[in-house]
């Protein structure tokens, strides 16, 4: 498969009282045309900072790039001029963000904000923009959309307002769809909801999805290929297929074994012990190997590299503590 966004040793800081501190370090990982990868990990493992990298959509002043490159159609995003960006933004590359009520502009309605990137990038007039706009809305399944595209947001549902907010990010048809925890804060009948959406406009309009959660439940619903996070970096990458039946590093073993049965029936879930470090705490080798079950000494000694044991397999694990399935 060809790639289609090429993300190659990103590394990202945030400005910080005592200097920058390190958000994201060595992430490397490719997305391919119409292929659907799912990134993984605890709040704080740097799975929005990657994707939000991936359009500098940081605050501007607030982030710097030490190294890496970010390569979509022979352009490094990471380094392109604002020009070229935005050019990019919305109509090859678009992002559905976690929270649609923060999201959407409060004062615009519904049919302003999708009309938006129709008249940017498409040149589309005013009158031919709002149909388009309605058709959107007719695709992500709003009803009655011709008197839904004048609402304002907070007059939609939270379910309203999510399907809204990927109406506008595939209104130009973009090639990559990024989806940041597109179901956090719904119910899970509307979470299902969504994710068929999001799974029958894939389906539909043939463009790659990079979505990220928390939740493994949604990541082995929706993914073909998982990528998992911890403190800033990649610690494993493999389908999805492989990744749930043996995972290869402790951290993504525990995930796993955190999960509730689906025949119920445990008494009490599994936790992985301690936290997931600060961006500055000084951890000697291996990041993980504070809560680490299979700590061996050479974890200590140096920080073990991402490496490929099998074509689509890799992971940030030496040899010796490298698990099987957790008891």
């Amino acid at each position: 498969m060809s790639a289609l966004v090429s993300i190659d040793k990103l590394a990202v800081q945030f400005r910080g009282d005592r200097g920058w501190v390190s958000a994201v370090e060595d992430v490397s990982f490719d997305i391919g045309e119409g292929e659907c990868v799912g990134v993984v990990g605890e709040s704080g493992s740097g799975k929005s900072v990657t994707a939000l990298s991936m359009l500098r959509l940081h605050p501007r002043g607030t982030a710097r790039f030490p190294s890496g490159s970010i390569v979509y159609a022979g352009l490094d995003l990471l380094h392109a001029p604002e020009r070229d960006l935005r050019a990019v933004r919305g109509r090859d590359i678009a992002m559905v963000f976690q929270d649609p009520m923060s999201s959407l502009n409060p004062v615009l309605t519904i049919c302003d904000q999708i009309c938006e990137p129709l008249r940017l990038h498409q040149g589309l007039s005013k009158a031919a923009a709002r149909r388009r706009a309605i058709e959107l809305l007719d695709l992500v399944r709003i009803a009655d959309a011709a008197r839904r595209v004048d609402e304002y947001p907070h007059r939609l549902s939270g379910g309203m307002r999510q399907r809204a907010m990927i109406a506008i990010a595939i209104a130009c048809r973009p090639r990559l769809l990024i989806a940041d925890e597109p179901t956090t804060a719904l119910d899970v009948t509307i979470q299902a909801q969504i994710l068929e959406l999001l799974r029958d406009l894939r389906a539909e309009l043939g463009m790659a999805v990079l979505l990220i959660s928390h939740d493994l439940g949604v990541i082995a619903e929706f993914a073909r290929r998982v990528v998992v996070m911890y403190a800033g970096r990649i610690v494993e990458d493999a389908p999805v297929d492989v990744l749930f039946n043996a995972p290869r590093h402790p951290y993504t073993e525990g995930l796993m074994a955190s999960m509730p049965p689906l025949e119920g029936g445990a008494d009490r879930l599994y936790a992985i012990p301690g936290r997931i470090p600060d961006p500055d705490e000084p951890i000697p080798g291996c990041r993980f190997g504070p809560r680490c079950a299979h700590l061996e000494p050479v974890c200590r000694a140096s920080a073990p590299e991402l490496v490929a044991i099998s074509e689509t397999h890799r992971v940030r694990c030496t040899p010796r503590a490298r698990p099987g399935v957790l008891a």
